[in-house]
């Protein structure tokens, strides 16, 4: 197949780029790089484009045939969201609609969709299925719950084939170390532990110690990214047999507080690992823990990695090797 790997440039993206190219098909990667990195582009041809820039992924789309798009462009933030909502509405809903419109004229009809666990807000029960309300609490959840709806009248209206992911907390790096995790700034807890560790950046801080867990801090379940990658490969099999709009959760149905994250961390890193509490951000629900039956049953998704500890020791060999030679660091 020939894919077009939008967001191909950021974390992600470029472990899914990665997958696909060694899985033998084609690759086009579509980035403004405002997040991404050029050098994480190492599978497949790079097109520097903005979803919200129409002309450019016209002409991104002109003279390529795809078969299936991913899409992986997003503001992701969820405090940011709350402060800087329009910014988010712009990029995810219509830079989205931008895209979709593009792949209707060039009869591209599937979609793997870059969802997330924010579109559930709050949960109410211990593990959240698909079928769980969905009730966003921040404008970032709110934003790809809207592309959720979009991509289901498309179906109906255009005949869109699509497959949403809803993903937990992503982590972890690619086994061979040629891609990891580098935003900037780093918001999320897995890299900023594991920088904290090798003494960059600023100090390693927990936001809350007040939340209703079991120590106080926010649990997530963390799902590794070459996990996540293998199933949006299977989203594509998929699509073949199952027209219409479909939703997977991916998590790996375990829940881990920061507290534990840390402590885990200091156990593959072998040293302690200093921090400081803060108060809440804005828009974070206390625990979110998946429930990932249906995609383990319908796409036949098993995590090949499980464990806490694996994940975070593939990050951390990726994170000392890119310390010890940043200018040849591969990121996302």
């Amino acid at each position: 197949m020939h894919v077009l790997v939008c967001g191909g440039a950021g974390y992600i993206g470029s472990h899914m780029a990665r997958q696909l190219a060694l899985g033998g098909d084609k690759v086009t990667v579509l980035d403004n790089l405002s997040t991404g990195h050029r050098e994480a582009v190492r599978w497949g041809e790079l097109v520097v484009a903005d979803v919200l820039d129409a002309r450019a992924l016209e002409a991104a789309f002109h003279g390529r045939r795809f078969d299936a798009v991913m899409h992986f462009c997003a503001r992701s933030l969820v405090g940011e969201s709350v402060h800087q909502p329009y910014d988010y509405y712009a990029n995810n809903v219509a830079g989205t609609l931008n895209l979709l419109q593009a792949m209707q004229r060039h009869g591209v009809e599937r979609l793997v969709f870059s969802s997330t666990a924010a579109v559930f807000g709050q949960p109410v029960a211990a593990r959240i299925d698909e079928d769980h309300p969905r009730q966003p609490i921040n404008p970032y959840g709110a934003s790809k719950l809207m592309v959720e709806r979009i991509l289901a009248d498309a179906a109906g209206a255009c005949g869109l084939r699509s497959v949403a992911l809803r993903y937990f907390n992503a982590a972890g790096a690619a086994p061979d170390g040629t891609v990891g995790e580098c935003h900037e700034p780093e918001t999320h807890l897995i890299p900023n532990v594991l920088r904290a560790a090798l003494g960059l950046g600023p100090a390693l801080r927990v936001f809350g110690d007040d939340y209703p867990t079991p120590d106080g801090t926010c649990i997530r379940d963390y799902v590794h990214v070459d996990d996540l990658a293998q199933a949006h490969r299977l989203a594509l099999d998929y699509m073949e047999d199952h027209p219409g709009a479909h939703a997977f959760n991916l998590g790996n149905g375990a829940g881990f507080s920061v507290r534990e994250v840390i402590a885990a961390a200091e156990r593959v890193c072998g040293q302690r690992i200093a921090h400081t509490v803060e108060a809440r951000r804005p828009g974070d629900p206390s625990v979110l823990v998946a429930s990932s039956e249906r995609g383990r049953r319908d796409l036949g998704w098993t995590p090949a990695h499980p464990e806490l500890e694996p994940i975070l020791a593939s990050a951390w060999r990726w994170h000392r090797a890119a310390a010890a030679t940043p200018a040849g660091r591969m990121a996302g």
